[in-house]
């Protein structure tokens, strides 16, 4: 089964169509933009060396009213699994560095507590403030949902849009639907300074 590729607002269904489906790999990845010979775009920032760009990603689990109801189901690299253990975080990359996913989300639907509706998978620049970064100083970033069982990639979703003076990302939901789980691309820039800021839109 070949990778579906996703464009902004498009959805689909994941365990309708794969019965048994009970796990899946939530994989992100980004990249930094090159840095020009003169230093680039941080020159002169922290003595002159630019200072790396830590992009986190996190998953907000919501009820029914689009609510997270309880801290514990916010899963971030300060806490790398939710209560019930459903959701669980492959703990966080420093700099975005390397090929392929900088981090990974593992969700067992089979496990998420019936309160929970919707799983909104997020990314944000650590202390962007401070090191006055954005997204326009990230290219190539992109999520994908894997089945893990056997490592077949069913969606990607590149965002290829112009993000340059935004801090977070709200990349793409897995939401329930009649009894089954969909993944929805989201790809929505915000100018929300910290994980904190984005988690008050859902409280």
């Amino acid at each position: 089964m070949a990778t579906i590729n996703l464009q902004k607002g498009q959805k689909i269904d994941l365990t309708k169509g794969n019965p048994g489906l009970a796990k899946i790999m939530v994989g992100l990845g980004w990249d930094e933009v090159a840095k020009s010979k003169s230093g680039g775009f941080l020159s002169g920032l922290l003595g002159g060396k630019p200072a790396e760009i830590d992009c986190d990603a996190s998953a907000i689990m919501l009820d029914s009213q689009n609510k997270l109801t309880t801290k514990d189901r916010l899963v971030y690299f300060g806490n790398l699994q939710s209560a019930d253990k459903s959701v669980k975080h492959s703990g966080d990359n420093l700099t975005g560095g390397g090929e392929g996913d900088d981090e990974q989300i593992h969700v067992d639907l089979s496990q998420v507590p019936s309160g929970v509706q919707k799983i909104v998978f997020v990314v944000n620049i650590y202390d962007c403030i401070k090191r006055k970064q954005d997204f326009g100083h990230i290219a190539n970033a992109f999520i994908r949902v894997v089945n893990p069982v056997n490592g077949q990639e069913f969606c990607r979703y590149n965002l290829t849009e112009n993000y340059a003076g935004k801090t977070s990302l709200i990349v793409a939901e897995v939401y329930r639907h009649t009894n089954e789980w969909k993944f929805a691309a989201i790809g929505e820039a915000t100018n929300d300074a910290s994980l904190s800021e984005i988690v008050r839109r859902y409280q």
